[in-house]
């Protein structure tokens, strides 16, 4: 049995569709879109918050969207189990709601980079990256507030809990300041929280899930969550 997925979409998200069309038209998952005023989750068995600049990201990124009905219904959803992806903004958005801990902040360049990096799976014990066999992924970022922030005892407890699931590093999987594109601690690309229910990346898995593109290193994130979902 395949997983319905359903996308999240604010106003400003840019990525929504990205998302839609890798896991659905690629990947031949069922997929729907899911509109930020309404609660209904529809069914989905898997909730991805897209990538983009929801409602502006006017006031913080994220924090007007963690606001929005739906994620009132994604939040109760992530508690009682449910599998939560959240790309970019998306990621952003569940820092903001609570869901994962830490902050984002612009980027340590003060730039927006937009770029093709290295990540080294760090751990394969979560629905994200257990039939994931590669130890370093190729995955396009875009962001501007990429910068993962968090204080020294919330550090510790991710590294300990094995909550860092992917790192920055050298297309040999060594990790290095030079590899980092945005300054986040620990070179920090993505995490899960405790129940390792709910992740949050930065970067594009679904902007590399199609051959055409000559890299299909995001599909494995995707397939490995509907080849596990169930167990």
């Amino acid at each position: 049995m395949k997983p319905k997925f359903g996308v999240v979409v604010f106003p400003g998200s840019n990525c929504d569709h990205d998302a839609y069309f890798a896991v659905k038209k690629i990947l031949g998952y069922q997929s729907e879109f899911l509109w930020h005023k309404e609660k209904d989750l529809k069914g989905s068995d898997v909730v991805i918050l897209p990538g983009g600049f929801s409602y502006g990201d006017y006031l913080r990124t994220g924090a007007i969207a963690r606001f929005s009905p739906i994620m009132e219904s994604v939040y109760k959803f992530a508690e009682n189990g449910g599998i939560v992806i959240g790309i970019c903004n998306g990621f952003q958005i569940l820092l903001e709601l609570g869901l994962l801990p830490g902050v984002m902040m612009k980027n340590e360049s003060l730039k927006f980079v937009c770029k093709d990096v290295y990540l080294r799976v760090e751990h394969n014990d979560n629905i994200f990256t257990k039939s994931v066999h590669q130890k370093v992924l190729k995955i396009p970022v875009a962001h501007g507030d990429g910068n993962y922030f968090a204080d020294e005892t919330t550090l510790n407890e991710l590294e300990t809990n094995k909550q860092v699931l992917f790192r920055y590093v050298s297309p040999e999987g060594n990790v290095a300041d030079g590899f980092n594109p945005n300054g986040s601690l620990n070179n920090i690309a993505g995490i899960v929280n405790k129940k390792k229910n709910v992740m949050g990346l930065m970067p594009h898995p679904e902007r590399c899930c199609d051959p055409i593109l000559g890299n299909t290193d995001g599909a494995l994130l995707f397939n490995s969550v509907a080849e596990n979902y169930l167990s």
